[in-house]
């Protein structure tokens, strides 16, 4: 067995691999200024096997395998794939439709897809992945998503989470509203067909989401992916089948590139 490292009084980690199987979570003291809180993600992180495997297979964050394991599942993400990812920072996201819809090019004889991600921070670079600086919600983002694609996208799917307030309830209903924008800016852009995968907190508000994404696609399912931590409230909702935007009274809009 490798020794573990000795000494060392700066990272505050220690690595008590030497005491059995049964001890071997790496272990991070609270230094002085931090907060408990901090301390215990900061050794939750460093003990994550998803964390870990994020790093060495060369994803931006282990949310990364959320999405593969969604597509593994329902399989939106096919070769030729036109892809949106609203707030797609860091990037894991992108990473994985930029292999899976082909957007290099690298599987012969397989239609090359197209990833386009957006965040309201820049983010950085990723080989086949187009990224834009946007607001999603601002007037004209979605005719912007659609001139950047070349037409309507086949998926259009979202990570993202409001900033937490501390107040569960609170952030239930803030990340539900932002799925719900997320949702109508779906409608916006998707082709017929077209698949919306977004994060959700359950909490009971979620409801009135999937009753608005029943109307509009043939097929609506929650998920919550193994990657997904056991305590963690949060699920994903796959729609598929995009039946068009459909108005109040029940009629369809078709899409139109």
């Amino acid at each position: 067995m490798t020794k573990p490292p000795s000494g060392g009084g700066g990272s505050g980690v220690k690595n008590t691999s030497g005491r059995g199987a049964r001890d071997l979570r790496v272990r991070v003291k609270t230094a002085k200024g931090r907060k408990l809180s901090s301390t215990l993600w900061l050794e939750r992180q460093l003990n994550d096997p998803y964390v870990i495997r994020a790093k060495k297979e060369g994803y931006r964050g282990r949310a990364a395998f959320k999405i593969l394991e969604l597509d593994d599942k329902f399989r939106f993400l096919v070769p030729g794939a036109r892809v949106v990812d609203l707030g797609c920072a860091p990037g894991g996201w992108c990473q994985v439709a930029v292999a899976r819809v082909n957007a290099l090019g690298e599987k012969s004889g397989k239609r090359v897809g197209t990833v386009l991600g957006v965040d309201l921070q820049e983010v950085a670079a990723i080989a086949g992945a187009e990224l834009h600086q946007l607001d999603f919600l601002e007037d004209g983002a979605d005719e912007k998503v659609k001139t950047w694609l070349g037409g309507r996208a086949d998926v259009v799917m979202s990570d993202m989470a409001a900033a937490a307030s501390g107040n569960q309830q609170v952030d239930h209903l803030r990340i539900i509203t932002l799925c719900e924008h997320a949702a109508y800016f779906a409608f916006d852009v998707l082709e017929l067909g077209g698949t919306f995968v977004a994060k959700v907190l359950a909490g009971g508000a979620e409801q009135g989401l999937m009753t608005v994404l029943k109307k509009n696609f043939e097929k609506v399912v929650n998920m919550k992916p193994p990657s997904s931590r056991k305590d963690s409230s949060e699920k994903f909702v796959v729609a598929t089948g995009f039946r068009g935007k459909r108005h109040e009274e029940g009629q369809a809009e078709e899409a139109e590139d």
